[in-house]
């Protein structure tokens, strides 16, 4: 995707909402290794659990290490 496609499809979501998008795709990425993901994103392991425990208390699923996450985000 070119960046002038990515910011397209940025345009009108709230910085929330892309972060949690960014920090899932990573997620995923990594096979569910958050340390790793948390490298990569250049957060520590700490808030990433800290994030994926507000997704998951708002009701996104997020998968296990090594898990193929299904939910939508």
């Amino acid at each position: 995707m070119t960046a002038e496609a990515v910011s397209r499809t940025m345009v009108g979501r709230t910085v929330a909402d892309v972060e949690k998008q960014l920090i899932l795709e990573t997620l995923e990425h990594c096979l569910g290794n958050r340390t790793h993901a948390a490298k990569i994103l250049g957060i520590s392991i700490r808030t990433l659990r800290n994030k994926l425990n507000i997704y998951a208390g708002k009701g996104t699923e997020i998968p296990a290490p090594g898990e193929p996450r299904n939910a939508a985000y």
